[in-house]
């Protein structure tokens, strides 16, 4: 029977290539993400694999959210696997320094746009008592450093949130699990660094992280067996250790 994926944030990054995998594999797509023009350009690329639908709207925003959700064909309305991709870096800098803005908009994606996509979806896995959610925390989510204050806080209560999804849903057989991936090489450093320079240097001197590896370990975990639960996965490049510690070619 084929299977029906909700992917947030699919315009770029993990989301994209997530959803590239999933299709490969047969798993019909629901593409969710603020640029309609990507979520066009990857509908007309995956169409061929699986059935594909796209929703264009802001994870932030709580009305969108169900508005979207409630707007699905039907087709495409009973959602197998729920992919909470959707997240955000902004700024690096010294909590006294940080920037309000930047604040919200990493709380308000990351914690709590999470939260409407699930509280939107997670009714119908309940129901059917049957179900696979996936949230993409982080290294970040697991250890603190110097300068990541708000998106570490940020990314800690992603995975207190899977750790209390996962109790909460027990019940009802829904699986809830974690995917942390450490350095990726993505959009993520140019929207943390808000297009600087600094951005270029992120990856230079190691091989980071593909996004492609990041969607080959979220099938995994959604292809396991009915009675298997990838609960939390870390994820680091070979030259890093932590993420305060990586080894680059001098």
């Amino acid at each position: 029977m084929t299977k029906t994926a909700l992917i947030t944030g699919a315009t770029s990054g993990i989301g994209w290539a997530t959803a590239v995998e999933f299709a490969k594999k047969g798993i019909q797509l629901i593409l969710c993400g603020r640029r309609q023009d990507r979520l066009d350009e990857l509908k007309t690329e995956l169409s061929p694999l699986v059935p594909v639908t796209t929703l264009n709207f802001d994870v932030r925003d709580k009305d969108e959210v169900f508005k979207a959700i409630d707007s699905l064909p039907n087709s495409f309305k009973t959602i197998d696997i729920l992919i909470n991709n959707a997240g955000n870096a902004h700024g690096l800098d010294p909590i006294d320094e940080g920037s309000l803005d930047d604040w919200d908009a990493m709380m308000d994606i990351n914690v709590k746009g999470l939260l409407y996509i699930s509280k939107a979806i997670i009714p119908s896995m309940r129901d059917r008592q049957s179900g696979h959610i996936i949230n993409i925390g982080s290294s970040a989510g697991k250890e603190v450093y110097p300068k990541g204050n708000v998106y570490c806080g940020s990314k800690h209560a992603v995975l207190a949130i899977t750790e209390g999804m996962r109790i909460d849903l027990n019940t009802y057989g829904i699986k809830v699990g974690a995917i942390n991936p450490g350095l990726v090489e993505t959009e993520f450093s140019k929207v943390r660094f808000k297009g600087g320079s600094q951005a270029d240097n992120v990856y230079k001197g190691y091989k980071a992280l593909q996004a492609e590896d990041i969607a080959e370990a979220i099938y995994f975990a959604v292809s396991r067996p009915p009675h298997v639960n990838i609960a939390d996965m870390l994820i680091f490049p070979t030259a890093q250790a932590s993420s305060t510690i990586l080894k680059k070619e001098v």
